[in-house]
């Protein structure tokens, strides 16, 4: 490892020091917002024509570019918001903040176009997909909640395990690979109602990004990808008020500010009540969510800025009044904005993540209580040294604290004893630094290094096993079964029981064929520390979360991707093409028979193994004009091999390649969006995929008078194939003008059709005819929906 960082960082400096220049340069920096809400936008393009160069804006609206002295016509520009150009005179250092104008609103003189979603064929980025929350609330999903989850789902390289299920898959990864972000904050659980709906209040949301591959060295922690959302700081000058009402579900958002034109506040809180329509028709059952997003921001100078964000959600869930079911996420984030210089930005940010389960049973006599925290402490700096390098480092960590499980009894009379797993700590630090280079006017290099530790900490009692190995294999049955410890240690608290490092590199390059098109290509080698230990192909809030350690080792994956990116006929339509390839470490998978929930010694039902996915994806955008939406299609294949330990033993699969719960060969969505006046917009959803991969029995044998199925290699068969089609109608009746009230009615429909897909098939006796039958479960008919949403 040291031999890598000598040969490495040398490099890394050798590359950026070429990229000085000796010649006097100034800067132009400031922040960009959103003239009517004050709100800054991330990603906005600062363009200088005469040098066809720019840079955008920091995930605070802020930018910063060093010019040679001269005059230049600076383009200032924002995806749905018009394009201001200005001529800049830069004789010293110019902070200069620009404010621009949404589409939606009347344009002001210094518009002179409207921005439009389109391929990024200048920086090295590749494999990232952003989506604004207009964008998101266009799209017709399932009961009539706008769904950011679900409109990740139409992206390519991205799926979940089918109706009704939690998280989401990104190429070929498990759901447990993906760091989830609210405000820097992370996020263990991201659904409602087991899928239902996810965590995340579009009204609250500023903006999503995806990093699907190509990911800066500035996360870590997750092997698939980075979501990464961030939540509107809310206005400074005006009080506003939206939500919307609908038949499962509303919504409330309040912002405004606190003194105007330097703090702002935002809450906003949402909350299901179907609960209250089953207790109406004598159905005993309920399940519900509420959620809560609240954010407060200040700008205490030109130089500094506080934020304080958080986010509140639990679901409920009861059953015959005999099972009671509570989970849900609490994040906080206090962050510090520093601007050192015109050239250096700086973000401080203290972070806590707590993740809870609860479960009890009254016909039982217990309470199940169970959860992951974190406190993160993570201090980012952006470096713009000129217009052709910008810097990007950090240091971060992560301090864990794992509850596996704890049961208690509910009452006197309760036959359950008290019992507690043992907690489990750990500390995962890193450093980071990274690096954007343009070499040429065509060729633009991004490069960096993470370098990642993790510390499995006691208290605990850690088992001993014969040669280390904690799963035992029976060379007669060929099987294996748990392993009996020979012996225990002991770990007092701040003990280390394990410790981990892995340097991980990251690299991109875009060779720019012209202005309209580029070719990519990307490398990324990253690091896993925690495991999801579940052995269902989507996740469920009993999951439990484990630390890496002598027998959890850390997963590793290497990915590589090229792509290739155009827009034609002047950014009207864009096309987007990456092939990529990935290869991971240290995947775990279960025995035949292994008993998850409660088990205190997990790893005595877990082998390790490795996995690959590859695949191609493909979109193409329709970017303007009356109807706009885009087409996506993935070919990928996602596989595992769990082989023997030793030649005797015959693994998992006879040691051969096996599908992944969450393999899908083909993925296909239509997405769209059709104008027809200013008062009715349509939309509609179409998706097809492969179906699931799943285990079917392939005989059976008796014993007395029971029928006991047989089954064969896993995953060898699969569910009918997925597809259904949404549609919806927004009707935004005619405001008169200067009205403050506006409202609009969303009608939708989905799965018109009422496609029964295949959520699960199990397979039983008929009783009365004795012969076996499969069973398809579907969660999903066609289900119509109406909300009206409404600000003022």
């Amino acid at each position: 490892m040291k031999k890598l960082i000598k040969e490495y960082l040398p490099v890394f400096f050798l590359l950026v020091y070429c990229g000085l220049s000796a010649q006097e340069k100034f800067t132009l920096s400031g922040t960009i917002a959103d003239s009517g809400t004050t709100e800054t936008l991330i990603g906005a393009t600062v363009y200088i024509k005469e040098l066809q160069t720019g840079v955008t804006t920091n995930e605070y609206g802020f930018y910063s570019i060093s010019l040679p002295a001269g005059t230049y016509t600076v383009q200032i520009s924002y995806v749905s918001f018009g394009t201001v150009e200005e001529t800049v005179a830069l004789n010293s250092n110019v902070r200069k903040n620009y404010n621009l104008t949404s589409s939606a609103n009347e344009l002001q003189e210094v518009v002179i176009s409207t921005d439009k979603p389109k391929a990024d064929v200048r920086t090295p980025q590749m494999s990232m997909n952003r989506l604004t929350s207009a964008e998101i609330k266009k799209m017709p999903v399932v009961l009539g909640e706008t769904d950011v989850i679900k409109s990740l789902m139409q992206l390519p390289g991205v799926t979940n395990s089918g109706e009704g299920s939690s998280g989401f898959n990104v190429r070929g990864g498990a759901a447990d690979q993906n760091l989830i972000l609210l405000d820097e904050a992370t996020l263990f659980n991201s659904s409602h109602l087991f899928g239902f709906f996810s965590v995340f209040n579009a009204d609250a949301i500023k903006e999503i990004k995806l990093y699907k591959g190509g990911i800066p060295a500035r996360y870590g922690g997750r092997l698939s990808s980075v979501l990464d959302i961030y939540q509107k700081e809310g206005n400074k000058n005006e009080f506003h008020v939206n939500g919307g009402i609908g038949l499962i579900s509303s919504r409330l958002l309040a912002e405004g500010p606190i003194v105007k034109d330097r703090g702002s506040f935002l809450i906003g809180g949402r909350t299901s009540y179907a609960h209250l329509f089953l207790k109406l028709s004598g159905n005993d059952n309920s399940a519900s969510f509420y959620d809560l997003n609240t954010k407060l921001s200040y700008k205490l100078n030109d130089n500094n800025n506080v934020y304080l964000s958080g986010y509140f959600g639990r679901d409920l869930m009861n059953i015959s009044s005999s099972f009671d079911n509570i989970y849900g996420n609490t994040l906080f984030n206090l962050r510090w904005n520093h601007l050192y210089s015109d050239k250096l930005f700086s973000n401080m940010s203290l972070i806590y993540s707590d993740y809870y389960y609860g479960l009890t049973l009254d016909y039982v006599g217990f309470k199940w209580d169970s959860g992951i925290k974190n406190y993160n402490f993570k201090y980012d700096f952006k470096h713009y040294v000129n217009d052709k390098i910008k810097l990007t480092y950090g240091v971060n960590a992560i301090y864990y604290s794992f509850n596996p499980g704890e049961i208690t009894p509910t009452g006197s009379d309760s036959a359950i004893n008290p019992d507690k797993l043992d907690k489990k700590y750990a500390l995962e630090p890193a450093v980071y630094i990274d690096a954007e280079q343009q070499l040429t006017d065509k060729l633009t290099l991004s490069y960096g290094l993470r370098y990642s530790l993790f510390y499995r900490l006691g208290a605990q009692t850690m088992n001993i096993y014969a040669n280390n190995q904690p799963v035992a294999y029976d060379d007669d049955l060929k099987i294996y079964e748990k392993a009996t410890p020979i012996g225990t240690r002991y770990y007092d608290s701040g003990d280390v029981i394990a410790q981990f490092s892995n340097p991980e590199p990251r690299a991109a390059v875009s060779y720019r064929l012209n202005d309209d098109s580029s070719l990519k290509a990307s490398y990324n080698r990253m690091a896993q520390y925690l495991h999801l230990i579940s052995n269902t192909a989507s996740p469920t809030p009993l999951d439990v979360w484990a630390p890496s350690d002598d027998y959890l080792k850390p997963q590793l994956l290497d990915q590589y991707a090229v792509g290739y990116f155009r827009n034609l006929k002047n950014d009207a339509y864009s096309i987007e093409a990456e092939a990529y390839y990935k290869n991971i470490k240290n995947r775990l998978d279960y025995i035949d028979g292994a008993d998850l929930i409660a088990n205190e010694n997990i790893e005595q039902v877990l082998l390790r193994g490795k996995s690959r996915a590859y695949g191609l994806e493909l979109l193409v955008r329709k970017n303007e004009g009356k109807l706009t939406g885009w087409v996506s299609y993935t070919l990928s294949r996602s596989e595992q091999q769990t082989p023997g330990r030793t030649p005797n033993e015959i693994g998992i699969n006879n040691g051969q390649w096996y599908k992944t719960g969450y393999d899908k060969l083909h993925n296909l969505s239509v997405t769209s969006s059709y104008e027809l006046s200013k008062k009715w917009q349509f939309g509609a959803i179409f998706t097809l995929q492969s179906g699931r991969p799943v285990t079917y029995p392939n005989g059976q044998y008796h014993y007395g008078d029971i029928t006991v199925p047989s089954y064969g290699l896993r995953n060898e068969n699969r569910l009918p194939a997925y597809h259904h089609l949404d549609v919806s109608a927004t009707l935004t009746p005619q405001n008169q003008k200067g009205r403050k009230w506006q409202g609009e009615w969303v009608f939708s429909i989905y799965n018109l059709y009422n496609r029964q897909n295949a959520a699960s098939i199990s397979f039983r006796q008929n009783e009365d005819t004795g012969t076996s039958e499969a069973v398809r479960l579907s969660i999903f008919g066609m289900i119509p929906s109406v909300t009206y949403n409404f600000k003022f």
